[in-house]
């Protein structure tokens, strides 16, 4: 379960018969704090790429937008690849299987 915001408008791929892929990027941040001991902790942000299927892609497609505040639920998962230039390339990302918009809507 991630709560975050997205980085960018969302990138939207058609295939087979009108199916959908949709990929976002989503920042979580963990806001900084201070130990007890007067110890700073800075705040961190960790980028999340998102991939969202069939319905869920079309709903990300016409709603969703840079900046827009998400919660999603959904598995993690690894592949790698080896890139043009050889290098072995791993990726991390969530396959989306709910998805609720958390932006309020503006009023007309």
């Amino acid at each position: 379960m991630l709560i975050g915001n997205v980085g960018r408008d969302p990138e939207v791929r058609y295939y087979d018969h009108d199916q959908a892929v949709a990929r976002i990027s989503l920042a979580t941040t963990e806001r900084g704090y201070t130990l007890p001991n007067g110890t700073q902790v800075p705040e961190h942000t960790d980028w999340h790429t998102i991939l969202l299927y069939k319905n869920l892609a079309k709903i990300v497609e016409e709603y969703v937008h840079k900046g827009d505040k998400l919660y999603i639920e959904g598995r993690i998962r690894y592949r790698s690849y080896v890139d043009q230039s050889g290098q072995r390339k791993d990726v991390t990302e969530i396959q989306a299987e709910n998805m609720e918009m958390l932006t309020p809507k503006p009023r007309a």
